[in-house]
């Protein structure tokens, strides 16, 4: 999950913001390091040659030169920062070759849904892409507010109940990459993860119909059960049922997950307290 190696256009321009905002930072940081080596050393007490001037207060060029340089340096960086985050909207297209697909994702407590509703297919902790396509993400959440990235394909965004999210990505070289929830949500958090395999246009076809023959269906009770509270270690695969199902998730119509519950004494009020609202 190395953010400098990345893997799609996306993640590449984040990179070289990245990497532009830290030099620019530097030219200020470098210079103040060394000056307050060269101010220390200049204004010892054994330099007899370092002026002592107790009445001086102030200068013009001093303070021009004080405020100057971080003002610039800021005006740069916000620069680069807006400019940047304009070009990179989740929601603009990421041209590719071949055609886009379509991939809905659903964040669970804790595990991702992924459903290729063209493909009638679904997954659980595993996404599965052709390199060189683009990729047309809707994202929603099936309880509690979360956030889904890939660090080697580009930007991170929220997933939210009874909302969906749009994100465009692609991913140029074929291999395994790992994706993530950058938010808390509760004690599963940290092994809410999942695979991302970029595999060759010409064996994606294969995969979707390896993957179409499997045994279990996703519909809504299959479903239900599967947005129950827990770490899924397995990587799930099924065949989708009702290509509807994301809608019907996304508006609520199937009701959303209670959320994580208080396992432990250690964060509720203390015997005596009393509710503030």
């Amino acid at each position: 999950m190395n953010l400098l190696d990345p893997q799609g256009p996306v993640a590449a321009a984040n990179s070289t913001i990245l990497v532009d905002s830290v030099f620019i930072m530097l030219v200020i940081v470098v210079p103040t390091i060394f000056a307050i080596l060269a101010f220390a050393f200049w204004f010892r007490a054994s330099n007899p040659r370092a002026r002592y001037q107790p009445d001086f207060v102030y200068s013009g060029r001093v303070e021009m030169v004080v405020w100057a340089i971080p003002a610039l340096t800021v005006i740069l960086l916000g620069g680069v920062a807006w400019i940047g985050s304009h070009q990179l909207d989740p929601a603009a297209p990421v041209p590719g070759t071949g055609s886009p697909v379509r991939i809905q994702a659903v964040s669970l407590d804790w595990k991702w849904l992924f459903i290729y509703p063209d493909q009638r297919i679904a997954t659980v902790n595993t996404l599965t892409v052709p390199a060189g396509a683009e990729l047309n993400f809707q994202l929603t959440s099936s309880s509690v507010m979360n956030v889904f990235f890939i660090p080697q394909l580009g930007s991170m965004i929220y997933t939210m109940n009874g909302m969906v999210t749009k994100l465009n990505l692609r991913a140029d070289n074929e291999g395994k990459l790992q994706g993530l929830s950058a938010h808390f949500s509760g004690d599963g958090f940290p092994d809410m993860m999942f695979d991302v395999n970029v595999i060759s246009p010409l064996a994606f076809p294969d995969w979707v119909a390896t993957t179409a023959k499997t045994d279990a269906v996703l519909n809504e009770e299959s479903y239900t059960k599967l947005m129950q509270q827990g770490v899924e270690r397995n990587r799930l695969t099924f065949r989708l049922e009702d290509p509807r199902l994301f809608d019907l998730i996304a508006t609520q119509h199937i009701p959303p997950g209670p959320g994580p519950e208080l396992l432990s004494d250690a964060g509720r009020p203390h015997s005596g307290g009393h509710d503030a609202r």
